[in-house]
Parts: structure tokens; C-alpha cells; sequence
């Protein structure tokens, strides 16, 4: 695979010689069991995959070459590049501005941009109506046009079934960048197109292929969510599911199960093919090898979990919620939230809102502590939380020494 010029400062020489001696010890990725450093009073149980994907690095390249190739110039972002608050800063304090957040608010209006100036559009993507309209104001966005190559293959398989006359049904969260990317790509490509959260949307959407509910009732519990002349007795003849790619890969295929379900039910399996389009390969492989990473994790005898990301970042709410399943976990967006052994500031995700806990590191004479992070966090941010947890438990182990012993967690 490519590697991408990434900043050094976003490297880690903890993290690297983990990563390292995982690429040696099991080079086909076979296990999801989590490496183990051990300093003697404190076990780390770091995720067999975590941190930067391809196409959050191949973005962060992006965006610093073109603050090397255009000094001088305004340099604006059409939205947060990635999900991370510390990536973002690095950006602003190099003078790029934000035109949009991340919920596609207007920050900057577009009426004082020229053609001169340089729009990067971020990893998620833009909605077609956004990008046609930097283009009339003479913009050129492609060169630096930092979208995963992940979106655009949902984007291409959206075009494909799309031109095949199947309804698309998007598995995301209806405000998420990506999402609202992918809804005006599938808008043009398609017929019809309807944005469902979770299974219990996708519930509540079978009511309505089958004939149990109304239009005027769809347009009610959907408002906002479908595209434009929506037809319930017309655009569930024939469906396809895609998704946003940072959704939990296990809902994806739940939903998809489900919908495929219904439309057989509705059309008989003998004819199946003709209603249900095959999107499959929709999921992006750094989400599905992050969350099958963290089902390793559970398989561990951990006293609790620390996940490091962005507030804002789909992929790593997903990683924490599996986390939650056995481990008290604490979703942080970096080393500064740990403010002391008894305190650490973190966010509770559901609810949205930052919450301060005492006591958060158990009072034992060996811990086990969980790390793992989300696909736009770098490196170096782990780093800096196993220096602060170590400090404050006064661990008098070297990183040398303990990484000399590198193992794998035996369960």
C-alpha cells in the first residue's frame, strides 16, 4: 500500500516499534489480539489496528502540500478536514480557515472568495452543489481535493445500481459530512434515496415497502431524510443499501440482511436479484479492521479502556461503544483530558456532552490498561497519554526496556 508524507510530529516512537514488531510477528494481520508493553506496574493492551488510515494520511499530504505550494495565498477548507481536533489546529495555526463546520453552517460567507484563492475540500467529500458552485466562482478544487478513496467507491457503486433503477438506502448519520457527500451523489445517480440510521429505521422503512403505512406518514417520520419526489408504491420496488464508512461494519450488514429479508418476503427468492442490488464491498477496510481490532480487545482482562479521538468522529464513537460492552471506558480527544490519577475529563457520546470523573485509574499495584484510537488520531497522541498515565503513577520503567519485551495478549 502507498505510503503518504506525513508530518513528523505526528509519529510516535512508541507507537512505531508496536506497529513494527506486529508487521514482523504476524505479517497476514491473522490475529486482532492486542500487543502488550509492560512497565511493571502498568500492562498496555494497544489494539492490533488503530490510528491513521489511508485516507486520513493521504488527506493530511494533501493539505500540507498546498500550504508549501501557495505561500501567500488565502487557504481555506471547505469543512474540518478530518475529525480531529489536533490535526485541525495544526491547520488554522498555519492560517487555513474553515468556510463551513462540520454540520455545513456557513463560517466564512463564499461571496469574498476569488478565483485565486485555494478551497481544499476534506476527506469526507463535498455535496455536488457545493463543489459546482466554488467552480462558478472560477475555483479549481481538484488538486487539492483530500477525499478518501473509501467515499468514492460508495460514491461508484452508488452510480452503479443507480443506473440500474434501485432505490439507495444510506446506512449514516443523516448530518455526517460523508453522508451528505454521498446523498447528492446518489440524488443525481438514482431515482430515489433515503437516509436510515440504524436497524430500527430500517424497521420502520419495511412498514412502508410493505404497504402498511402512508406517504404523508413517511414524509413525517423521514422528513429531511429522502430525496425529492419520493414515492413509497414506487421506490421500493427495487433497492440497494450503502453506507457511510465509518458505520459499525456489524450494522451495515444487519441492515442489509434485513432489507434483503423483507424484499423476499415482498417478491419471493426466486427473484430476488432483480429487487435487491449486491453492495457488499461498501465498507471501508480501515473501519472493519479498527472495529474487528477492538473485538480483540474484549477477549482481554483489562480494568478499563481509553479510546483517543475526535468528539466529533464517527469511527471512533463506534470503537467506544464496543469498548463499553465490558470495559468502563473513557472516550478522550487527548493526554490534556487526564488532569490526575483520581480525575479525567471525557466525553459521553450519546448524550454529547463532557463529563469529569474521579478515582478513574483503579487503586491497584498492577494495572491493565486498554488504548486503541480512532482513524483520524495520530500516533503521537497515544504516546502522550501512556507519558502522562506513567508520570502519574510514578512508573520508573524506561520505554526502552519495556518495549524490548513486546508480546501479544495470550487470553
Amino acid at each position: 500500500m502507498k505510503t503518504f508524507n506525513v508530518p513528523e510530529f505526528y509519529r510516535s516512537p512508541i507507537i512505531t516499534k508496536v506497529k513494527q514488531f506486529r508487521k514482523i510477528q504476524d505479517p497476514r494481520k491473522k490475529s486482532n489480539l492486542p500487543s502488550v508493553i509492560n512497565y511493571g506496574s502498568i500492562k498496555y493492551y494497544i489494539a492490533r489496528h488503530f490510528g491513521f488510515c489511508y485516507g486520513v494520511e493521504n488527506a493530511i499530504e494533501i493539505a500540507f502540500k498546498a500550504l508549501n505550494e501557495n505561500p501567500g495565498k488565502n487557504i481555506f477548507l471547505l469543512s474540518q478536514m478530518i475529525h480531529n481536533p489536533d490535526v485541525n489546529a495544526d491547520l488554522t495555526n498555519q492560517g487555513v480557515k474553515f468556510l463551513q463546520d462540520t454540520h455545513g453552517n456557513q463560517l466564512i460567507p463564499f461571496d469574498i472568495l476569488n478565483p485565486d484563492d485555494v478551497v481544499m475540500i476534506p476527506a469526507f467529500g463535498a455535496p455536488l452543489q457545493l463543489i459546482e458552485l466554488l467552480e462558478k466562482k472560477g475555483i479549481k478544487t481538484e488538486k487539492y481535493n483530500t477525499t478518501c478513496p473509501f467515499v468514492e467507491r460508495v460514491w461508484k457503486k452508488s452510480e452503479q445500481i443507480g443506473k440500474t433503477k434501485h432505490t439507495i438506502v444510506i446506512h449514516g448519520k443523516y448530518n455526517h459530512e460523508e453522508t451528505r457527500s454521498t446523498f447528492s451523489r446518489s440524488e443525481k445517480d438514482s431515482e430515489a434515496v433515503v437516509v436510515i440510521r440504524d436497524i430500527e429505521e430500517a424497521k420502520l422503512l419495511a412498514d412502508y415497502l410493505h404497504g402498511k403505512k402512508t406517504q404523508s406518514e413517511f414524509e413525517k417520520e423521514f422528513n429531511g431524510k429522502f430525496s425529492e419526489g419520493f414515492k413509497i408504491d414506487k421506490h421500493f420496488l427495487k433497492i440497494g443499501v450503502i453506507n457511510q464508512t465509518t458505520m459499525l461494519a456489524t450494522e451495515t450488514e444487519e441492515i442489509t440482511n434485513y432489507l434483503r429479508e423483507q424484499m423476499i418476503i415482498k417478491f419471493g427468492a426466486e427473484t430476488i436479484k432483480d429487487h435487491f442490488a449486491d453492495t457488499h464491498d461498501t465498507l471501508c477496510y480501515a473501519t472493519n479492521e479498527n472495529q474487528d481490532a477492538t473485538y480483540g480487545l474484549l477477549e482481554t482482562d483489562a480494568d478499563l479502556a481509553i479510546v483517543v479521538g475526535g468528539y466529533n468522529s464517527s469511527n471512533t464513537s463506534h470503537l467506544v461503544e464496543l469498548c463499553e460492552r465490558k470495559f468502563k471506558t473513557y472516550f478522550i480527544s487527548s493526554a490534556s483530558e487526564i488532569i490526575s490519577s483520581n480525575e479525567i475529563k471525557h466525553y459521553d457520546y450519546p448524550n454529547k456532552i463532557t463529563l469529569t470523573s474521579s478515582s478513574f485509574l483503579p487503586d491497584k499495584p498492577e494495572l491493565k490498561i486498554i488504548i486503541t484510537s480512532g482513524a483520524s488520531c495520530p500516533d503521537s497522541a497515544l504516546d502522550a497519554v501512556i507519558h502522562k498515565i506513567n508520570s502519574l503513577r510514578d512508573v520508573n520503567v524506561s520505554n526502552e526496556k519495556a518495549l524490548e519485551k513486546l508480546t501479544v495478549y495470550e487470553n
